[in-house]
Formats: C-alpha cells, structure tokens, sequence
C-alpha cells in the first residue's frame, strides 16, 4: 500500500458529483427527469478551455481511471498505466475528465439509485440506454465544466465506441478520436456472448426479475458466471496458455466433476465471485445491450463512410493481433471508411499476445505509440 506515490502518479484524486435538472431523452422512448454523473479530474484546464480529453470507461471500468483514492489504495485506477505526468495522456499538458455513465454502479444514477416514483431502487425499471444517450449526457457535463471542444476524447473496447460516436454526433466539439480495440458494431459472435452472460444473470433464481434488491439478495452466481464468460473472451489463447497451461492446483486427480482441479479453473472462479461483489446485475445487463446495440451506420442504410462523412476529428485507432472480440479487422473497417470518406486517420495494429485486454496493459509497443499521437495533438 503506497504511502507515497510515484512520481509519474496523479496522486490523491477526489471523485466529484453533477447533478442535472433538465430531463434527458433516451434513444429507448423514455426519459431520465433527472440524474447525477460522477467523475473525475486529472491535471489542469488552461485559459482557453482547450485542453480538455474526455476518457471514456468500457463495459465494466468507472470514474476512477488514475491515481488513488487513499494512501490505503492497494491499486491505482484502471488505467493509470496511460495518464498522469509523463504518460501517453499527459496530465502536465491536458486536463482529463472521467466519468462513470449513466446506468452504471459506482455512482452516477442507474439501477441501483432511488426511483422518486416509487420510493425503492429502480432495479428492472431503469430505462436502457445506448451509446449515443450516453455522449450527449457526457455533452452536459462538458456544457457545465465550460468545455466547449474536446481536444481528444479516447477511450478502448466500449469507449472506443463512445469516442466515435462523439466525432459523429458532436463533430465541431472534439478534434482528436481515439478508439482503441473497437469496433463499428459487434458481430453476431460478440452479441452471442452478451446473451450467454445475460442469460446467467436473467436465470439466477436470486435476480427476481431485476428487483432482488428489494429482497435483500444479490445475483451473485449468474454475475459470476457472466463475467467468467466475458473473461474468457477478453483473454487470447496464448495468454492464457502461458498464465496457465494445462496446470493443476494438486498433482492428483480427483476424478470429482464437482472440484477445481486445474488453475485456469480456480483463476476463473475467483474472477466470478470477486465481481460478483463489486459490480451490479442489472447495470451489466445495461452494459451489454448498449454494445449490441452500437451501430450509428444503421441511420445511413449500413454504409459506415456515409456516417463518417461529416466528421472533423483526425482518427487514431489501435487494434492489437490477438483481440478475437475486438478483432484488428473491425479497426480496419473503421480506417477503410475513414479513408473513403477523405478524413484524416492514423492506424496501428500492435502485435500483442494479451488479446483483447491489451489496451488496458503498459505494452512498450502500443504506449509508445498512443504517447507519439499525444504529443501531437496542439492547441
């Protein structure tokens, strides 16, 4: 536990809470009257305003991107790897934002808030939201703080697809898009592995319909078992291979279909009920369809350069060899309509074994890269 923290660490950071009075219209038909974000900052906003990154969490990642919250923090934020002095987004030279979205479970309003209507949590009730509600919730908060223009907004898996529907639905207010290990839309094999890990949850005889708060109890084996599910596919083959092998925890076997013979087995079980723990059924089932649902291309009958033609931001995406979910191919699609919609874009495959949670390791290769195309970007 740091009792001092590096020199290339933001150090105590203090999440923050805005609250909107104005309601905000969802894609879904539906609308939040009302509702609080919670984020952080990192680093200074200079005189002009205009050197603001918003960075934007995926499917499980929240406010808390850098630094620590106490010097009793065992860990940093999930990417500390990538901001603060020194880093590939400098805090010496931006001032980044990092929110938790709308939906979420580490603060900012979503299921597990109080629904004024009712009195109770909003559980199930809790309207669904999609990648676009969310960057126009993210466009309020950047109304208050004075940000009129993103000088970047990044962000990988999830993210990546938040940052690109901001070149699209806000092109005047951001300059830089940084999508990494994203996509265009999940393919029919990645909407397959939400339903499984939706299913899990939905099959929990402790979920009750999404309403288990109000009985007291927590879904935690279908949780479990989703984010094993979704642990697997984050992972490559050979990382795992390599973490792994075909180990067993004891050197007999037990011939027992019950036990957890082999370490990936124990690795996994622990992953599932750690989560379990932290993280909210219904907020997951939230996550989720908002990925399936990721598809600004369908408002232009499929055609991805259509969509892109009136972006201003420069692109740079990053994909990374062994992402099978995120595959470097779905990048390229991304580059391909870039290119034929004459928009600036840089691209960059990383040959990586970590798969898809490459973008969230300190691989030499990729933070030297993502720091280049920082340090480019001026104001």
């Amino acid at each position: 536990m740091p009792t001092a923290f590096p020199e290339d660490s933001v150090g105590l950071v203090t999440p923050q809470q805005m609250h909107f009075s104005e309601p905000l219209e969802l894609a879904c038909g539906r609308s939040l009257a009302d509702y609080t974000l919670v984020y952080e900052t990192y680093g200074e906003l200079n005189a002009a305003r205009s050197n603001a990154v918003l960075v934007c969490h995926a499917l499980s990642g929240h406010h808390h991107a850098a630094g620590y919250h106490s010097t009793e923090d065992r860990k940093p934020g999930w990417w500390d790897s990538c901001i603060g002095p020194g880093k590939a987004v400098d805090t010496r030279k931006f001032f980044v934002v990092s929110l938790n979205n709308l939906g979420g479970c580490n603060g900012s309003t979503g299921p597990a808030s109080h629904n004024p209507q009712t009195g109770q949590p909003f559980g199930a009730d809790f309207p669904v939201v999609t990648v676009e509600d969310w960057v126009h919730s993210q466009a309020r908060l950047a109304d208050v703080l004075g940000i009129q223009q993103w000088a970047a907004v990044i962000g990988g898996s999830l993210g990546g697809m938040q940052a690109m529907q901001w070149a699209i639905s806000y092109p005047q207010r951001i300059r830089h898009c940084l999508a990494i290990a994203s996509a265009p839309a999940l393919s029919a094999q990645n909407i397959a592995f939400n339903e499984v890990a939706r299913q899990a949850i939905l099959t929990d005889p402790q979920f009750h319909g999404g309403h288990f708060m109000a009985q007291g109890v927590i879904p935690k084996r279908g949780l479990a078992l989703a984010r094993m599910v979704g642990h697997i596919t984050y992972l490559s083959d050979d990382s795992m291979g390599e973490k792994f092998g075909h180990r067993r925890k004891n050197e007999q076997l037990n011939f027992d279909v019950h036990s957890v013979e082999f370490q990936v087995e124990s690795y996994l079980r622990y992953q599932g009920q750690e989560f379990s723990e932290r993280f909210d059924a219904n907020t997951y089932l939230l996550m989720t369809k908002a990925l399936d649902y990721f598809d600004p291309a369908s408002k232009h009958d499929g055609d991805l350069t259509r969509t892109l033609a009136d972006v201003e931001a420069d692109f740079c995406l990053i994909s990374f060899t062994t992402d099978w979910r995120f595959s470097p191919a779905r990048s390229r699609e991304i580059a391909d309509a870039l290119i034929a919609a004459q928009k600036n874009v840089c691209y960059l495959e990383i040959d990586a074994p970590q798969g898809h949670d490459a973008f969230l390791m300190p691989i030499p290769r990729y933070i030297q890269a993502f720091s280049s195309y920082m340090n480019r970007i001026t104001f």
